[in-house]
Protein backbone atom coordinates (compact mmCIF):
# COMPACT_ATOMS: atom_id res chain seq x y z
CA UNK A 1 0.00 0.00 0.00
CA UNK A 2 1.42 3.38 -0.94
CA UNK A 3 1.79 6.23 1.52
CA UNK A 4 -0.88 8.21 -0.36
CA UNK A 5 -3.25 5.25 -0.20
CA UNK A 6 -2.65 4.77 3.52
CA UNK A 7 -3.28 8.46 4.08
CA UNK A 8 -6.69 8.08 2.40
CA UNK A 9 -7.83 5.67 5.13
CA UNK A 10 -7.31 8.20 7.92
CA UNK A 11 -10.59 8.37 9.90
CA UNK A 12 -10.90 12.13 9.50
CA UNK A 13 -10.45 11.90 5.71
CA UNK A 14 -12.88 8.98 5.41
CA UNK A 15 -15.60 10.73 7.40
CA UNK A 16 -15.17 14.12 5.71
CA UNK A 17 -15.17 12.48 2.24
CA UNK A 18 -18.53 10.91 3.13
CA UNK A 19 -19.77 14.31 4.29
CA UNK A 20 -18.77 15.93 0.98
CA UNK A 21 -20.59 13.21 -0.98
CA UNK A 22 -23.77 13.69 1.05
CA UNK A 23 -23.56 17.45 0.56
CA UNK A 24 -23.17 16.91 -3.20
CA UNK A 25 -26.33 14.79 -3.22
CA UNK A 26 -28.16 17.41 -1.14
CA UNK A 27 -27.24 20.15 -3.64
CA UNK A 28 -28.53 18.00 -6.49
CA UNK A 29 -31.80 17.43 -4.64
CA UNK A 30 -32.08 21.14 -3.84
CA UNK A 31 -31.67 22.04 -7.51
CA UNK A 32 -35.20 20.72 -8.06
CA UNK A 33 -34.17 19.36 -11.44
CA UNK A 34 -35.19 16.00 -12.74
CA UNK A 35 -38.33 13.93 -12.77
CA UNK A 36 -40.09 12.87 -9.57
CA UNK A 37 -38.63 9.39 -10.15
CA UNK A 38 -35.11 10.84 -10.34
CA UNK A 39 -35.67 12.79 -7.10
CA UNK A 40 -36.94 9.60 -5.43
CA UNK A 41 -33.85 7.70 -6.62
CA UNK A 42 -31.60 10.50 -5.34
CA UNK A 43 -33.38 10.52 -1.98
CA UNK A 44 -33.01 6.73 -1.74
CA UNK A 45 -29.32 7.05 -2.58
CA UNK A 46 -28.71 9.72 0.06
CA UNK A 47 -30.65 7.68 2.64
CA UNK A 48 -28.51 4.60 1.89
CA UNK A 49 -25.32 6.65 2.17
CA UNK A 50 -26.40 8.26 5.44
CA UNK A 51 -27.46 4.96 7.00
CA UNK A 52 -24.21 3.22 6.06
CA UNK A 53 -22.16 6.19 7.31
CA UNK A 54 -24.08 6.39 10.59
CA UNK A 55 -23.80 2.68 11.27
CA UNK A 56 -20.03 2.75 10.71
CA UNK A 57 -19.63 5.78 12.99
CA UNK A 58 -21.68 4.07 15.72
CA UNK A 59 -19.62 0.89 15.42
CA UNK A 60 -16.16 2.46 15.52
CA UNK A 61 -15.87 6.25 15.76
CA UNK A 62 -18.15 6.83 18.73
CA UNK A 63 -16.65 4.01 20.80
CA UNK A 64 -13.23 5.59 20.13
CA UNK A 65 -14.60 8.96 21.27
CA UNK A 66 -15.92 7.35 24.47
CA UNK A 67 -12.49 5.88 25.11
CA UNK A 68 -10.16 8.80 24.36
CA UNK A 69 -12.09 12.05 24.84
CA UNK A 70 -12.81 13.78 28.12
CA UNK A 71 -16.59 13.64 28.35
CA UNK A 72 -16.52 11.12 25.51
CA UNK A 73 -19.67 9.36 26.69
CA UNK A 74 -21.67 12.58 26.49
CA UNK A 75 -20.21 13.44 23.08
CA UNK A 76 -21.03 9.99 21.67
CA UNK A 77 -24.51 9.96 23.23
CA UNK A 78 -25.25 13.37 21.65
CA UNK A 79 -24.10 12.19 18.21
CA UNK A 80 -26.12 8.97 18.49
CA UNK A 81 -29.22 10.96 19.49
CA UNK A 82 -28.78 13.09 16.36
CA UNK A 83 -28.49 9.91 14.29
CA UNK A 84 -31.71 8.58 15.84
CA UNK A 85 -33.63 11.73 14.93
CA UNK A 86 -32.29 11.72 11.37
CA UNK A 87 -33.16 8.04 11.05
CA UNK A 88 -36.74 8.77 12.13
CA UNK A 89 -37.01 11.41 9.38
CA UNK A 90 -35.43 9.04 6.82
CA UNK A 91 -37.94 6.32 7.73
CA UNK A 92 -40.84 8.75 7.13
CA UNK A 93 -39.27 9.98 3.91
CA UNK A 94 -38.69 6.46 2.66
CA UNK A 95 -42.42 5.76 2.43
CA UNK A 96 -43.44 8.93 0.56
CA UNK A 97 -43.94 9.53 -3.12
CA UNK A 98 -41.79 12.41 -4.42
CA UNK A 99 -44.97 14.25 -5.46
CA UNK A 100 -46.30 14.24 -1.89
CA UNK A 101 -45.88 17.72 -0.34
CA UNK A 102 -44.40 16.11 2.79
CA UNK A 103 -41.55 14.70 0.67
CA UNK A 104 -39.86 18.09 0.20
CA UNK A 105 -40.71 19.14 3.76
CA UNK A 106 -39.07 16.04 5.25
CA UNK A 107 -36.17 16.25 2.83
CA UNK A 108 -35.55 19.83 3.99
CA UNK A 109 -35.73 18.73 7.63
CA UNK A 110 -33.27 15.90 6.97
CA UNK A 111 -30.84 18.23 5.21
CA UNK A 112 -30.92 20.75 8.07
CA UNK A 113 -30.33 18.02 10.67
CA UNK A 114 -27.52 16.37 8.73
CA UNK A 115 -25.79 19.67 7.94
CA UNK A 116 -25.87 20.56 11.63
CA UNK A 117 -24.50 17.12 12.49
CA UNK A 118 -21.71 17.42 9.91
CA UNK A 119 -20.75 20.84 11.24
CA UNK A 120 -20.59 19.49 14.82
CA UNK A 121 -18.42 16.56 13.79
CA UNK A 122 -16.06 18.54 11.59
CA UNK A 123 -15.61 21.47 13.96
CA UNK A 124 -15.49 19.57 17.25
CA UNK A 125 -15.42 15.77 17.29
CA UNK A 126 -13.03 15.02 14.43
CA UNK A 127 -10.39 17.58 15.51
CA UNK A 128 -10.53 16.20 19.05
CA UNK A 129 -10.09 12.64 17.83
CA UNK A 130 -7.24 13.72 15.54
CA UNK A 131 -5.51 15.37 18.51
CA UNK A 132 -5.94 12.41 20.88
CA UNK A 133 -5.45 9.39 18.63
CA UNK A 134 -2.20 8.28 17.07
CA UNK A 135 -1.83 8.32 13.29
CA UNK A 136 -1.90 4.52 13.38
CA UNK A 137 -5.12 4.50 15.39
CA UNK A 138 -6.73 6.95 12.95
CA UNK A 139 -5.66 4.73 10.03
CA UNK A 140 -7.08 1.64 11.72
CA UNK A 141 -10.35 3.39 12.58
CA UNK A 142 -10.65 4.64 9.01
CA UNK A 143 -10.12 1.15 7.62
CA UNK A 144 -12.74 -0.23 10.01
CA UNK A 145 -15.26 2.44 8.98
CA UNK A 146 -14.66 1.68 5.28
CA UNK A 147 -15.13 -2.05 5.90
CA UNK A 148 -18.24 -1.52 8.04
CA UNK A 149 -19.90 0.56 5.33
CA UNK A 150 -19.55 -2.32 2.87
CA UNK A 151 -21.79 -4.59 4.97
CA UNK A 152 -23.95 -1.97 6.71
CA UNK A 153 -27.70 -1.62 6.28
CA UNK A 154 -28.88 0.66 3.47
CA UNK A 155 -32.30 1.48 4.92
CA UNK A 156 -33.25 3.20 8.16
CA UNK A 157 -33.95 0.91 11.13
CA UNK A 158 -34.81 3.26 14.01
CA UNK A 159 -35.26 0.43 16.52
CA UNK A 160 -31.91 -1.24 15.74
CA UNK A 161 -29.17 -1.21 18.39
CA UNK A 162 -26.72 1.69 18.07
CA UNK A 163 -23.96 0.55 20.43
CA UNK A 164 -21.45 -2.28 20.53
CA UNK A 165 -21.59 -5.18 20.88
CA UNK A 166 -25.19 -5.56 19.64
CA UNK A 167 -24.74 -3.31 16.59
CA UNK A 168 -21.54 -5.12 15.60
CA UNK A 169 -23.40 -8.43 15.66
CA UNK A 170 -26.71 -7.43 14.07
CA UNK A 171 -25.87 -4.75 11.48
CA UNK A 172 -24.12 -7.04 8.95
CA UNK A 173 -27.16 -9.35 8.83
CA UNK A 174 -29.53 -6.40 8.52
CA UNK A 175 -27.27 -5.00 5.79
CA UNK A 176 -27.46 -8.25 3.85
CA UNK A 177 -31.25 -8.24 4.02
CA UNK A 178 -31.35 -4.57 2.93
CA UNK A 179 -29.07 -5.24 -0.05
CA UNK A 180 -31.29 -8.17 -1.08
CA UNK A 181 -34.37 -5.92 -0.83
CA UNK A 182 -32.53 -3.24 -2.83
CA UNK A 183 -31.66 -5.74 -5.56
CA UNK A 184 -35.17 -7.16 -5.76
CA UNK A 185 -36.82 -3.73 -5.82
CA UNK A 186 -34.31 -2.18 -8.23
CA UNK A 187 -33.38 0.44 -5.65
CA UNK A 188 -29.88 1.78 -6.26
CA UNK A 189 -27.44 2.09 -3.37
Amino acid sequence: MTVEREHDTDLVRVITADHREVERLFRELESGQGTPEHRRALADHVIAELVRHSVAEEQFMYPAARKVLPGGDEVADHEIAEHAEAERVMKELEGLEPTDPRFDELLGELMREIRHHIEDEEEDLLPQLAARCSAEDLQELGRKVIAAKKVAPTRPHPAAPDRPPANLLLNPGTGLIDRLRDALSGRNR
